[in-house]
């Protein structure tokens, strides 16, 4: 006899059922068994002496005997090809169920095994039968028990209703899954960061002591130190598994073996960039790329800054951190008071920079712009006035490009300092005269004074590179006759100061040469790095 069978996937969404479904012959069924009270005769699955269940007919009522049909029952088979869909299995581990010492009857379509604990829709109806999962392991109470303790009426019904309501597991769409997941890694991973990037570790101390380099001993002496340009590569130094941003020659003499480089791979090294080429250390203190790192003047800790929005200073001989802070913006920009060494300005994503010191880890002082992102940071001489490089710029000029600050009251001095339409992602001082060089976007080195009120020299410029939007950085040699800069198609070209005319060009990299630094001593020494990930070290 036909009847409608019912699909209840625990992990879709529960739906209500009209109050009556069709036969295939297109006739009502009839819903009164279903609403009937307890004391009627209905249809339901009872326990049977084995301790299985057995199914029973459900009759529409007393005056028709004939109008009996099986009850609504949860299609199930130990054949997964049988369900018509995978969520229609019972989530696994499935309970163990409890077989009986005879061989049970073949089921049928209507009457397939199901796990203990299950009960059918049709029971599941009534207002005696609760209907919950049980944990696995746990003993499950017989039919008798669960129905007993609870009578009929309304409180009861409510209650019951509201324990099957609890025991739904509701269902997430499959587009949804991968956002949920998402959700869940992000708030891991924000804990893990609530903890700090180095879960408690210390960095470890260099694994050389900074002694004085075999190479550099006999030039810390030398007054008349001529800078030659190198012809051939020393080291090729291999280790960071992203773009290299900055390298840095540690400015004290004694310890300028030692180089600083880091990198888009969460770090910064110090090598043994003279003697050996070995790494030395590597510090791992940043969560997110480490966009700007600078020696202290005195040789011995690093300060670095990343897009992790934290602020490190390490003491390199002990491993510890002296200053940590967390900023308000992402770390593109670091440079030490020339005086106090106390005392550092940094700027990134943001529009403002702002002074830290390290003693109180506190800010001092704010220097406030209509600009959107900071470029680099120079100080002028004594430290009383430094210059920002800023990403603003419009058509006709770019009047906030390069702008001049009081460090002490945190006024602009002047903004009009470069008015073509291209911005400057790094900025250098000269060693031995009062003027600045600025790298532009516009593939040329201009050359600023030093002094207000800050003059752009239109005779000399300095051409033949291409920066085509990386950070590509320059300086000048110690005795300040040589200009160095890096190139984006992975050149290093070297001019001459007074002549603006290309000395030479070294061609080590494949790809973005975005630095590239003269030694403090050796006077024929200079590193380079790059966007794929290596240093150079040319002699």
């Amino acid at each position: 006899m036909a009847s409608l069978v019912a699909y209840e996937d625990s992990d879709s969404e529960a739906e209500t059922e009209p109050a009556g479904g069709f036969h295939p012959v297109g006739q009502m069924e009839d819903t009164s068994a279903m609403l009937r009270p307890p004391e009627q005769n209905f249809g339901s699955r009872v326990l049977d002496a084995t301790g299985g269940w057995a199914p029973s007919l459900v009759c529409g009522s007393h005056d028709d005997p004939t109008a009996c049909r099986l009850p609504l029952a949860r299609l199930w088979s130990q054949d997964p090809g049988s369900c018509p869909s995978q969520r229609l299995r019972w989530p696994r581990p499935e309970p163990e169920a409890t077989l009986p010492a005879s061989p049970p009857a073949r089921p049928s379509l209507w009457t397939s095994q199901a796990p203990a604990g299950h009960v059918p829709l049709a029971a599941a109806r009534s207002k005696q039968v609760r209907v919950c999962w049980e944990p696995s392991g746990s003993p499950t109470p017989s039919l008798d028990a669960r129905t007993g303790s609870e009578g009929p009426g309304k409180g009861s019904s409510s209650l019951q209703r509201k324990r099957r309501e609890d025991c739904v597991v509701p269902y997430i769409p499959k587009r949804l899954r991968p956002l949920q997941a998402l959700s869940t890694e992000t708030d891991s991973s924000k804990d893990t960061e609530a903890r700090g990037p180095l879960g408690g570790r210390v960095p470890a101390p260099l694994r050389v002591a900074p002694e004085v380099s075999e190479f550099t001993q006999p030039y810390l002496g030398s007054q008349n130190k001529r800078t030659k340009v190198p012809r051939a590569v020393l080291f090729h130094l291999r280790g960071h598994r992203g773009p290299v941003n900055s390298v840095q020659w540690c400015p004290v003499a004694a310890r300028s073996h030692m180089l600083l480089s880091t990198s888009m791979d969460k770090t910064f090294k110090v090598w043994n960039a003279v003697d050996s080429g070995s790494c030395l250390q590597t510090y791992s203190l940043h969560s997110e790329a480490v966009r700007a790192a600078r020696w202290s003047p005195c040789g011995r800790r690093i300060l670095s800054g990343g897009f992790d929005f934290a602020l490190h200073l390490t003491d390199l001989e002990t491993g510890t951190q002296l200053f940590s802070s967390q900023s308000d913006f992402r770390i593109t920009a670091l440079r030490f008071h020339p005086r106090d060494h106390s005392v550092f300005v940094c700027g990134g994503f943001s529009s403002e920079m702002k002074a830290w010191d390290t003693r109180t880890s506190k800010v001092v002082r704010s220097y406030k712009a209509t600009i959107q992102q900071t470029l680099d940071i120079l100080f002028l001489r004594e430290g009383s006035e430094f210059l920002s490089s800023t990403d603003a710029s419009s058509r006709d000029s770019a009047d906030r490009t390069i702008i001049a600050w009081d460090f002490q009251s945190s006024a602009k001095i002047s903004n009009q300092i470069f008015h073509e339409r291209y911005t400057c992602p790094s900025l250098t001082l000269h060693p031995r005269e009062p003027v600045f060089l600025a790298q532009t976007n516009g593939n040329y080195l201009a050359l600023f004074s030093a002094v207000w009120p800050y003059r752009m020299s239109r005779r000399r410029r300095y051409e033949g590179h291409k920066v085509e939007g990386y950070s590509v950085g320059c300086e000048c040699s110690p005795d300040g006759d040589l200009l160095l800069t890096g190139s984006a198609d992975g050149r290093t070209l070297v001019y001459s100061f007074r002549t603006a005319s290309r000395a030479r060009t070294l061609h080590g990299h494949t790809q973005a040469c975005v630095g590239a630094t003269f030694h403090p001593v050796l006077p024929s020494m200079l590193a380079t790095c790059s966007w794929e990930g290596d240093v150079k070290i040319w002699h």
